[in-house]
């Protein structure tokens, strides 16, 4: 998890993305005869779970790039071994496995956010491997569905819809609503890159009606990685419809997203939706509101270590020069303000 080549040399790939859609059964038919070490039992994977919902408490808080070598190191110097040990019975086995997925997947997610691509999507596919092993029933979806998120961020849809699409149906009918309801969404957000868009608009709306439903089963663990999903259904909904040009639904979903977070947990990922609504009101030629907005997302920056929220306020910045020049107060306030984030 931390040899220098595979932290320096990791690029994205569009042939790895699709390395999920072929590679379900082998690792899961790995025998565990071999397994050594001391009986580990459900308290052990509590504890690594806790920890783990501690490291990505601390990075929505801080950013990806706070606490990301400590992580690599409790992954490597307690999980790995935990995931060797001997358990009570398969079932503890399955349920360490799963905990460990979600390790390195917070693992990809912090690489993500510092702006390392390839890294990230390094890390899922090892995500995604100890998923299929655990054998816990829509965790390896969900993977697929982050990898599907990855590539669209990165406008490389090649194989998004596929991996929204295989995750959706390795769970439908398997999880609660909640969780089905963010599956539905991402594959709400292919479709509309693929320019689908009654059926882009259809499965948003099937999302939020999920939402609104009986929630059925708890919603598990390695679901609730970006906070409580209904604000990640909002924030994805705004990316259905940013994508299909309606920037006022857009700008409503992205506040609604905001509010739906608690602002002092998920700092980071509240700031970017406030952004990503100042654009949309931006668009509709809302310099006042936007400005509002952007003051807003930037207070929520302070003390966030993220590649991305840096990359926001120079985007920001370059949104607002040509209302600078023309003499636009906000726009010069906001602006000055972004120097003193950026340390001018």
């Amino acid at each position: 998890m931390d040899r220098r080549t595979f932290l320096t040399s990791s690029a994205y790939s569009v042939a790895a993305a699709a390395l999920p859609l072929d590679y379900v059964q082998e690792v899961a038919d790995r025998s565990a005869a071999a397994r050594t070490g001391h009986i580990v039992g459900m308290a052990e994977v509590r504890a690594v779970r806790d920890m783990v919902r501690m490291f990505s408490e601390m990075d929505e808080r801080h950013g990806g790039q706070h606490g990301r070598s400590a992580l690599v190191q409790y992954l490597r110097d307690d999980v790995a071994p935990l995931c060797r040990a001997r358990f009570h019975n398969e079932e503890m086995r399955r349920h360490m496995l799963s905990a460990a997925s979600r390790g390195v997947h917070l693992l990809g997610w912090k690489s993500y956010d510092a702006g390392q691509q390839g890294l990230a999507q390094r890390y899922y596919l090892q995500s995604y491997a100890l998923a299929v092993e655990s054998g816990v029933t829509g965790q390896d979806g969900f993977i697929m569905r982050t990898m599907a998120m990855q590539g669209l961020k990165l406008h490389r849809p090649e194989h998004c819809q596929g991996l929204a699409e295989t995750g959706l149906n390795r769970a439908k009918g398997k999880v609660d609503n909640a969780t089905m309801a963010l599956f539905r969404v991402v594959h709400a957000h292919t479709l509309a890159k693929s320019g689908q868009r009654r059926a882009a608009v259809a499965e948003a709306d099937r999302a939020r009606e999920l939402l609104a439903a009986d929630k059925g089963d708890e919603t598990p663990f390695w679901a609730l990685a970006w906070g409580p999903p209904a604000a990640s259904v909002y924030s994805r909904t705004a990316k259905v419809h940013e994508t299909l040009g309606d920037f006022s639904a857009a700008a409503g979903q992205y506040a609604r997203a905001a509010t739906a977070r608690p602002a002092t947990t998920y700092a980071r990922i509240v700031s970017l939706d406030l952004v990503a609504g100042a654009e949309m009101q931006l668009k509709r030629g809302r310099i006042e509101e936007a400005c509002e907005t952007w003051n807003r997302a930037i207070d929520h920056m302070d003390g966030v270590q993220s590649a991305r929220t840096r990359k926001a306020v120079k985007s920001m910045r370059k949104d607002l020069a040509r209302f600078r020049a023309r003499g636009v107060r906000c726009a010069a306030e906001l602006d000055e303000r972004a120097l003193d984030f950026l340390g001018r």
